[in-house]
């Protein structure tokens, strides 16, 4: 454990999530990921393994205070200190107003903004005494504006970006970068390519988003000197309509 950084990805999913457990573990943290179904990390764990890193895969609710608080003290005691910590998970859902139940609306919620602020205190709680650490929170177009149909999502990112903002403004003078990154635009998952064939087809021409390129992002960012840090910074294609 001596010498070692852990990152600690909430939301470690096949595309974004992962390809940031990738990144960080390319420069020799150990990537501690987070799935509600522990199984489902095998692959990224096995890839992480095989191009040498170190990874840890955990079963987790990130609504759940007890999994979060019992998560991070694990990894604190029996991995590694957590230099970097990302939420990202999307509970993004398209329902009409009418048709979004209560249980609909507090789920997305839960899921996009209560576990944000779960893993940001608990985070928050390692690093302040040590003085140092990187907290992002993964935003989307969502976060910046509502649309039709989508009352829970953007209700629960917008409420994301106002947490990344109330916490960057008080733990930056302490020593903890907290950023809130905004990704508008498709990113290349399965889902896109299921079903939205014609955006797809613009993958060769830069119309969707790598979520290689993401995870650059994310290691920079964790990288930047204290005199220069980003907080909110947006990341689109160039084909994107904004």
């Amino acid at each position: 454990m001596e010498g070692k950084k852990a990152v600690l990805i909430i939301g470690a999913g096949d595309a974004t999530g992962g390809a940031i457990a990738r990144r960080f573990a390319r420069e020799g943290y150990v990537a501690c990921v987070t799935r509600r179904s522990e199984d489902k990390l095998a692959p990224l764990l096995e890839q992480i393994r095989n191009e040498g890193g170190e990874a840890h895969g955990f079963g987790s609710d990130a609504r759940k205070e007890e999994d979060m608080v019992a998560l991070v003290q694990k990894i604190e005691a029996e991995i590694a200190p957590i230099e970097a910590a990302i939420f990202n998970i999307g509970a993004n859902v398209r329902y009409g107003i009418t048709e979004t139940t209560a249980r609909v609306y507090f789920k997305v919620w839960e899921m996009a903004c209560f576990g944000g602020f779960l893993m940001g205190r608990e985070a928050a709680k390692v690093m302040l005494p040590r003085g140092r650490g990187t907290i992002i929170f993964t935003g989307a177009t969502a976060s910046l504006r509502g649309r039709d149909g989508f009352a829970a999502f953007a209700g629960a990112k917008h409420a994301l970006r106002a947490l990344a903002q109330s916490m960057a403004r008080e733990l930056w003078p302490k020593g903890i970068h907290v950023a809130h990154p905004v990704v508008d635009g498709a990113i290349d998952t399965e889902f896109i390519r299921s079903n939205f064939p014609e955006r797809y087809a613009t993958k060769d021409q830069g119309g969707i988003v790598n979520p290689d390129h993401i995870a650059d992002l994310y290691w920079q960012i964790h990288m930047q000197p204290r005199d220069a840090w980003t907080h909110e910074t947006e990341i689109r294609p160039w084909m994107e309509p904004w």
